[in-house]
């Protein structure tokens, strides 16, 4: 089944906008106190540091104002459930667009000028407004790329929870004992899309895979249960999936760790992570 025959959740679009502004917040406050040391730090994004790192959280979030002070697109090409699969096709450009930005100002002004900005954006945005969203968070250098998809801008906020929550692991990750806090509204959204995107790639009702507090989806072909404790199950905490979908995490190591539960003959999910990178 393809993701634009499968209908995405309803997500609260109030609550979206609060998330995305509260987690993008929280990173702000954590970068302030860095030091030139620690924004030198490596992280587990490639060559990253820690400064390029942060300028891309300025990148993903700047990206929702550039897109809506572009021309509306004619139509809606990118539903919600398309994206996670669609992110890696402009890895690249992002990478150097990213490393673009970090040269072009340090995190306090990258931050303070994009927090304004996506407020004045947001003010007096319709949730229904069409965005063009790929290629998305470039740069400026980059604004005039002819787009390849568009959505709503309600769905694109929900994939910006995606983006500033996995990157608040990655920062967390480069610089232990930092331990920037996740917007809970945020970790939701970020936990369901990508379990969601779980169904849409193994279609079927054979194996459960819950993730509490925030999401339960049934997925892989097979048999069918009707009633009681289902067959193949897999359970996990929010981060760990998260970590899992996109790459950060091997399937292995988080069963020999004993972050994942799975059992059944269909609870094997790593031919089908991750879903994006």
């Amino acid at each position: 089944m393809s993701p634009a025959k499968k209908r995405a959740r309803s997500y609260d679009s109030a609550r979206i906008r609060t998330a995305v502004l509260a987690q993008f917040a929280l990173v702000r406050e954590a970068v302030a106190g860095l030091t030139e040391e620690q924004l030198s730090a490596p992280t587990r994004l490639g060559d990253w540091t820690v400064r390029e790192l942060a300028a891309h959280f300025t990148m993903t979030v700047g990206a929702v104002a550039r897109g809506l002070e572009m021309p509306e697109p004619q139509k809606r090409e990118l539903p919600l459930l398309d994206w996670p699969f669609g992110t890696v096709t402009e890895s690249a450009a992002i990478a150097d667009g990213t490393r673009e930005l970090a040269a072009s100002a340090g995190p306090e002004e990258l931050f303070a000028r994009t927090t304004a900005r996506i407020e004045e954006a947001l003010a007096e945005a319709s949730d229904t407004r069409l965005v063009p969203t790929l290629p998305q968070a470039l740069g400026s250098a980059r604004a005039g790329e002819t787009p390849t998809g568009a959505m709503t801008l309600a769905d694109f906020l929900v994939t910006r929870t995606v983006e500033l929550v996995v990157h608040t692991d990655d920062l967390n990750d480069a610089l232990p004992g930092l331990d920037v806090p996740y917007d809970r509204q945020a970790l939701a959204a970020c936990t369901r899309l990508l379990a969601d995107a779980l169904a849409v790639k193994a279609p079927g009702a054979s194996t459960e895979v819950r993730i509490p507090p925030f999401a339960v989806v049934q997925c892989v072909e097979g048999p069918r249960h009707t009633r009681g404790t289902p067959p193949n199950v897999v359970e996990t905490d929010p981060l760990t999936w998260i970590r899992l979908a996109t790459g950060r995490v091997e399937w292995r190591a988080a069963l020999d760790d004993a972050k994942v539960s799975a059992s059944g003959e269909r609870a094997d999910l790593s031919k089908l992570l991750p879903l994006m990178s």
